[in-house]
């Protein structure tokens, strides 16, 4: 009997699939439409807010084509959680104009093909790597445009059968399938559910797009790889567009959706704004979420201590950085990086990624710089990958400060190389200091990144308080080219 791969499970997933009763929608008096609509789009408002479970998430889309009208895909810690939503929503006054054209069950995967070592020993592996495989296990609905969903299966025929192929064929099958899809890193991303003993197929795989034909381009280029032009079972592909709640209205009216911002909802029923069933206003809450997601941001920082990646939102930017560090040889590490940077300058939302060199230690510094953080994350998990990924510092460090891209002017590089030589020697003598190194862009010697650690944030703000540290800034000003960017704390 050949060898399973060890898998591990997360959250499970419906997609649920929604036909319209057109007919019945247009001869239905006014007032029942509008009560229709305000319950639903509570109700869905709620599922996207988990207003009722402590973890998960929801979302609304469209579908074209002639299989559904509208899914709903929602991802809960429990399967009962999910029978719950679909029974709520029966309940709903607009299901009765509805009719479940199609439906699938799953439960989010890893599997032992990807990375064994995780499975069978998750601490001895490298911190990224495995926050990104847990985080494919507890995923989150990028904002990005589209979604297609496909249910597959492998092949058991007598002269295909992927079951009978050795664990060692199987797994390099697998990893030839895996670089395939590194192409499509910061593009596409992508949810791989197995619904084994649960639905018809063998799993359902969800991808989100901004550009539809990205999707098209990595299913077409799979197709010639061999765990699919073998092995691969497909059914039915559903496509379809994200839009909010808020939106139902006008979607249901034939208008477009998401609801141009310019226009406003033109919709609105009962007595609150068509985007929300209780009657609160968008203004409000916009600041509410605003400082929901900074304190979010702020508290992923503050748990970077034990992290060998940082994935986040930059104190005081509006973009999404993630920065590891590599032992590996810097021209191996630079042409890896090189390859997935390729990749990455196809998306519009990818603002850099770059190789640092340290000047003082035995690391390098791999930076990727994201307009969106589903974007980062993407980025992230294939970033993990590069070779020997270690952690920013010595086990012993407890907090890290990143200063990225300090710019010089050409002619005042060598200065700045001398003034940070001059200020290193006195962080060595303040308590609490570990290490800093100014590592180099191995593409511009005027491109920097400053990389500290230190016992305690209390101990590197005593420095940032220091008169040192104010004239090392005043001096700054007249040698950088711009001012420092992507400064944080972690």
């Amino acid at each position: 009997m050949v060898d399973a791969p060890q898998t591990e499970e997360g959250w499970f997933a419906l997609h649920d699939f929604r036909t319209v009763d057109w007919d019945a929608w247009r001869d239905a008096p006014e007032r029942d439409r509008e009560s229709a609509l305000a319950e639903a789009e509570s109700f869905l408002q709620h599922r996207e807010a988990l207003a009722d479970a402590e973890a998960g998430d929801s979302a609304v889309f469209s579908i074209t084509g002639h299989k559904a009208d509208l899914l709903f895909v929602h991802f809960r810690e429990t399967l009962d959680e999910l029978d719950r939503i679909e029974r709520q929503f029966e309940g709903t006054a607009f299901a009765e104009y509805t009719e479940q054209s199609y439906s699938y069950v799953s439960v989010t995967e890893i599997s032992g093909y990807t990375s064994p070592e995780y499975f069978e020993d998750p601490e001895s592996v490298d911190a990224g790597l495995r926050n990104y495989m847990e985080g494919k296990l507890t995923p989150e609905i990028p904002e990005d445009t589209y979604v297609s969903f496909y249910p597959m299966s492998k092949r058991r025929q007598p002269e295909q059968n992927w079951y009978d192929l050795p664990m060692e064929e199987r797994t390099e099958l697998m990893a030839g399938h895996g670089e395939v899809g590194k192409q499509y890193a910061g593009k596409i991303s992508q949810v791989i559910a197995s619904s084994v003993g649960l639905d018809d197929w063998e799993w359902g795989v969800t991808l989100f797009a901004d550009d539809l034909t990205d999707v098209k381009d990595i299913v077409y280029e799979m197709r010639f790889d061999p765990a699919s032009s073998k092995y691969g079972e497909f059914g039915d592909f559903y496509v379809g567009r994200r839009f909010p709640p808020a939106d139902l209205a006008a979607y249901m009216d034939g208008e477009e959706v998401p609801t141009p911002e310019d226009e406003g909802h033109a919709h609105a029923h009962g007595e609150g704004d068509h985007g929300h069933g209780d009657g609160h206003e968008h203004g409000d809450g916009h600041h509410d979420h605003d400082e929901e997601e900074e304190s979010e941001s702020e508290g992923i920082r503050g748990e970077l201590e034990d992290l060998d990646i940082y994935a986040g939102q930059p104190h005081g930017e509006d973009v999404y950085a993630t920065v590891l560090y590599s032992e590996a040889d810097t021209d191996e590490l630079f042409e890896e990086v090189e390859g997935l940077r390729s990749n990455f300058d196809h998306y519009d939302t990818h603002v850099k990624t770059a190789v640092y060199d340290g000047r003082t230690t035995d690391r390098a510094a791999v930076v990727s710089i994201w307009d969106t953080a589903s974007a980062a994350d993407t980025a992230a998990g294939f970033l993990s990958e590069l070779p020997d990924v270690v952690s920013r510092a010595g086990e012993e460090s407890g907090f890290g400060t990143m200063g990225m891209f300090y710019e010089t002017k050409p002619e005042h590089t060598d200065d700045f190389v001398e003034k940070f030589d001059t200020v290193a020697d006195v962080l060595e003598e303040m308590e609490g200091h570990f290490e800093t190194d100014l590592m180099v862009n191995v593409e511009d010697e005027n491109d920097m990144f400053i990389a500290s650690q230190w016992a305690s944030k209390e101990d590197a703000m005593a420095f940032f308080r220091s008169d040192d540290f104010a004239d090392t800034v005043d001096w700054g000003r007249d040698v950088l080219a711009d001012r420092p960017r992507h400064v944080f704390l972690a």
